[in-house]
């Protein structure tokens, strides 16, 4: 008989508010700036830099829910542990805690395909090469390596990415400006047009930029006085992100017109780069877009295999060791870089980030209508806070699935078919649980 202990280990205390905060900017800025900005344009045009700061103000009211749930029930499984204190050991709270998680492991697939994207500007390779993948499976692969090391390692090395990230991405920001000929955007342009679902769809997709901060959740075990520093550690990342998201945002368009961020969207800020500061300022650019993504993608990895391992822990979802040895959370995290690597292998950057936010967007609605249904009281939250951060949801979650409905309804299919195996495999997985139960 195995006597193995494999139920998951949290060391306490073995990260700081500031490792937190890195961490969470890690995955914000990986994704936000540095691929999302043309999806943006593309769909809100000139607007797109003011659809950064519509998202920033719909997450505001979101974080509110993650502030006053850590406040309260700090947790190693975050967003499940959160689902499972208003919901119990029910449906709801499995079914949303896997779009949670699926979201999650989305999001690190963006960032490797952008990190793909992006490397291969050094090299004039155009970004639809068989390379993009190639790259992003390489990168997922050696961020796997690292979370393998402990908590004190994972830390350092997100901590160096992400101050080093922030200096590089507020530099471009502030010498885009400075060098472009007119340091406004022009938001009269009229091609593509602006329309009101385009925007809302365009808000829908800067929220992808700012979900990072929910891998923070996560970390309530292991985080320093974490009844304090979850919802501190949330609520700086946020405020870093809106500064720096606002500046590159300008930056970018004040040195490309609209056509030329569509017709780069998978790597905008090197294509921004070249008319201000020339192929100096290009190397900068993916340099700096390789090290943001790269340190996006181990900091999720770490939030979302604990999250699965809870989810595990606490028999939500079906787990099979698969002869591997180790901890459960050690299985998680093979799990989580798997899935990741075959996402990166056969999704583009645009699917990728529409199914994530139909997942995130559809998960974060049940966190808050589960709070204000069944937790208000007992966490001291307002009512109207948490009505409008689901309407703000419902607004624009019906924008983005309108706009996508027309342009490529595929995506759509493809989430509500992957959302119904969600549903149908976990609802058989409790239902046997519940049988074996009472033998």
């Amino acid at each position: 008989m195995n006597s193995e202990d494999r139920s998951p280990s949290y060391a306490k205390n073995s990260l700081t508010l500031a490792g937190a905060v890195m961490l969470g900017t890690g995955v914000m800025i990986g994704a936000g700036i540095f691929a999302l900005t043309g999806q943006m344009a593309e769909l809100s045009g000139p607007l797109f830099p003011i659809a950064f700061l519509s998202a920033a103000i719909v997450v505001l009211f979101s974080a509110y829910s993650y502030v006053k749930m850590s406040a309260s029930h700090p947790s190693a499984g975050g967003i499940a542990m959160y689902l499972h204190k208003a919901y119990g050991d029910t449906l709801p709270t499995a079914f949303n805690a896997l779009l949670m998680y699926f979201s999650m492991v989305i999001a690190q697939s963006f960032l490797a395909r952008t990190f793909g994207a992006y490397t291969l500007q050094l090299f004039d390779v155009p970004d639809n090469s068989i390379w993009v993948p190639v790259l992003g499976v390489a990168l997922l692969i050696a961020a796997f390596l690292i979370n393998l090391s402990k908590n004190q390692i994972i830390e350092a090395v997100a901590s160096f990415i992400g101050i080093l990230k922030l200096a590089g991405i507020v530099l471009f920001g502030a010498v885009g400006i400075w060098l472009a000929e007119d340091v406004t955007a022009d938001f009269t342009q009229s091609e593509p047009r602006a329309s009101w679902e385009g925007f809302l769809a365009a808000t829908a997709l800067g929220i992808l930029a700012f979900k990072g901060f929910t891998t923070i959740t996560n970390s309530g075990s292991e985080l320093t006085d974490p009844h304090k520093n979850v919802g501190r550690a949330i609520l700086i990342s946020i405020a870093l992100c809106v500064v720096i998201y606002a500046l590159v945002g300008f930056a970018v368009a004040s040195n490309l017109s609209i056509d030329q961020i569509i017709e780069t969207k998978n790597y905008s800020l090197a294509a921004a780069a070249r008319p201000a500061l020339g192929d100096l300022g290009l190397w900068f650019t993916v340099i700096l877009a390789m090290a943001a993504t790269a340190g996006g993608i181990i900091a999720s990895i770490f939030a979302v295999s604990r999250m699965l391992a809870m989810l595990t822990q606490m028999r939500l979802v079906a787990h099979s060791h698969f002869g591997m040895p180790g901890s459960i959370q050690k299985h998680t995290l093979v799990y989580t870089v798997v899935l990741g690597i075959v996402l990166t292998a056969f999704f583009d950057l645009t699917r990728i980030a529409a199914l994530g936010i139909i997942f995130y967007l559809i998960m974060d609605i049940a966190v808050h209508w589960g709070i204000l249904r069944y937790l208000r009281k007992e966490i001291g939250a307002n009512a109207m806070v948490l009505t409008s951060a689901i309407l703000l949801d419902l607004i624009v979650l019906g924008g983005f699935v309108w706009v996508k409905l027309g342009s490529d309804i595929t995506v759509i299919g493809v989430a509500l078919g992957a959302m119904a195996v969600i549903f149908v495999s976990e609802a058989i997985f409790l239902k046997h649980r519940k049988s074996e139960g009472h033998q």
